[in-house]
């Protein structure tokens, strides 16, 4: 099928959408994938930290419970998401004091050097211009604070057995994502971009999810529930846009399961990156 036209990008401006189906996927991925996201990630008691686009707070219980002593402020666009986010802090950890705060990220209501460090996960691969947005959060970021950035790289997905249709429909995946004005290729470049946008001490290092048969528990929680839920949410959006047809695309999900399977195998790399605020 032709997949040179432009497919339209997806009503919501986000690929994924805002389904609960969405909201329990972002919430198994931040399960899964904690320890070996959140390694080496804890602020000082007292430090005040910004979540930036926190969601339906998968990831804020996360850092809640690594820094229990910081003064942590979450932020998002969407009201339904800081709802879902307050209740999922106060279901996990009961007590926790967590400022919500609706609002864009590239207009945060807070005076300049309110922060002493910035959390950034899975947002920049929605923005059509990450390297502003990054510029622009320096502001409210003090001089010498850091900023932890964590984004996915869908080039890094290879399975075994190898399947030309899986290939395709997360390539249907990158397309969609580019379409709405995102890359979900973006975690590649994380540390081009921090440079770019005036950062100093740019660290980027990948962080590698591999599951086989030796680990079915990470592979019904990443390669089933996480990555291939990901990829089926877009069927509707993919054959509409002329980039799948029905059958194709559901041969690729099929296949993806399969490397879900006792033989089967499944790679991907996160990106995270920290860098330092540098003084005006």
């Amino acid at each position: 099928m032709d997949t040179t036209t432009s497919p339209a990008a997806p009503e919501s401006g986000y690929v994924h959408g805002y389904s609960g189906r969405e909201a329990r996927r972002l919430g198994d991925q931040a399960d899964a994938l904690a320890a070996l996201l959140h390694d080496g990630t804890s602020f000082p008691a007292g430090s005040r930290v910004l979540e930036v686009g926190c969601g339906v707070g998968a990831q804020t219980v996360h850092l809640v419970s690594r820094s229990p002593g910081a003064r942590l402020t979450s932020v998002d666009v969407s009201a339904a998401s800081l709802d879902q986010a307050r209740a999922r802090v106060a279901e996990t950890h009961p007590g926790a004091s967590v400022d919500f705060v609706r609002a864009d990220l590239h207009d945060l209501p807070f005076a300049d050097e309110t922060f002493d460090h910035l959390f950034v996960c899975f947002v920049l691969e929605h923005l059509p211009d990450p390297r502003a947005a990054l510029a622009g959060l320096r502001r409210v970021l003090r001089p010498g604070g850091t900023l932890t950035v964590i984004e996915g790289d869908h080039g890094s997905a290879f399975l075994h057995p190898d399947s030309a249709h899986a290939r395709a429909a997360i390539g249907h995946l990158v397309t969609l994502q580019a379409a709405a004005g995102g890359d979900s290729l973006i975690g590649r470049r994380l540390r081009p971009l921090l440079v770019a946008a005036g950062y100093d001490g740019v660290r980027a290092a990948p962080r590698t999810v591999y599951a086989d048969g030796s680990r079915p528990a990470l592979a019904r929680a990443f390669t089933l529930d996480t990555f291939t839920a990901m990829v089926e949410a877009v069927r509707g959006d993919a054959v509409a846009a002329g980039l799948s047809t029905p059958a194709d695309f559901d041969r690729g999900v099929a296949d993806l399961r399969r490397a879900a399977a006792e033989d089967g195998t499944f790679h991907y790399a996160f990106f995270k990156a920290i860098a330092v605020n540098q003084a005006p």
